[in-house]
């Protein structure tokens, strides 16, 4: 985040929402450099709990604050830099192939490259295990709200609720597990990219995709024999004319 020391004293007191719109505390405070730039920010939860978060999980939209997901930032990070650093250690090979680079330096220049990519995409196997657990934790989630859901009809169909206390409480339960929902399906849209990026998967490969669904999407070809024209009713003429429609039996 950019913002100055003068720009951040905005928000204070301010609520903080999390990437979904859902407010998740307070602005309560934030950490400067000397030449004024903000260093990190404090928010308070509602419990009384006051958290220091990182810059860069901090970015001001639309004069709101919202706070981002560290996991989703480093996944996301993940997906740019696997891509790109897969480009440069197939473009070195490429130069090395067109020996434009100096035979001495090619060993060590890809193997650094090489590591890079290892060392990445070990982080992003373990970002997909802490996805994982997320997605289980959206999953209990879900299933809670469901269930709380179920009580409130049951209490409110044998009257023990009453109706303004049953439309407020349902209403609290339905916007819970929309939410629940929604982080459960950016945490799978999230997991689908990093396992893409870790099984080398392209662009090249998605457009050559339509060429092979148009291959197996090709009509039937139409019969290539033109069928003979229907023999002419017996007319007592001389049978050379059979003989020409049946030229395949030679024994009339």
């Amino acid at each position: 985040m950019s913002e100055s020391t003068s720009s951040i004293i905005t928000y204070l007191g301010k609520p903080v929402k999390d990437d979904h719109g859902h407010v998740i505390g307070t602005m309560a405070s934030f950490l400067a450099t000397p030449g004024g730039r903000i260093d990190g920010v404090f928010i308070e939860h509602g419990d009384g709990s006051i958290k220091r978060y990182s810059r860069d999980q901090i970015k001001t939209e639309n004069n709101e604050i919202i706070l981002y997901s560290t996991l989703k930032m480093k996944a996301n990070n993940f997906c740019n830099q696997i891509p790109l650093l897969w480009r440069k250690t197939q473009a070195l090979k490429e130069l090395n192939e067109k020996r434009k680079i100096p035979e001495a330096m090619y060993g060590d220049l890809y193997a650094s490259f090489e590591g890079a990519l290892n060392q990445l995409k070990t982080e992003a196997e373990d970002a997909i295990a802490e996805i994982d657990n997320e997605l289980q934790k959206c999953n209990r989630r879900i299933k809670e709200l469901n269930s709380a859901l179920i009580n409130l009809e049951l209490e409110k169909e044998i009257g023990q609720i009453d109706e303004e206390s049953y439309l407020i409480a349902i209403e609290l339960v339905k916007e819970g597990l929309k939410r629940a929902n929604a982080e459960k399906n950016d945490f799978k849209d999230l997991k689908s990219k990093l396992d893409n990026n870790l099984l080398g998967e392209t662009k090249v490969i998605e457009e050559e995709q339509p060429v092979e669904n148009q291959t197996e999407s090709t009509p039937d070809l139409e019969p290539l024999s033109t069928p003979l024209p229907e023999p002419p009713e017996s007319s007592g003429e001389s049978p050379v004319v059979v003989y020409v429609k049946n030229v395949d039996n030679p024994n009339p």
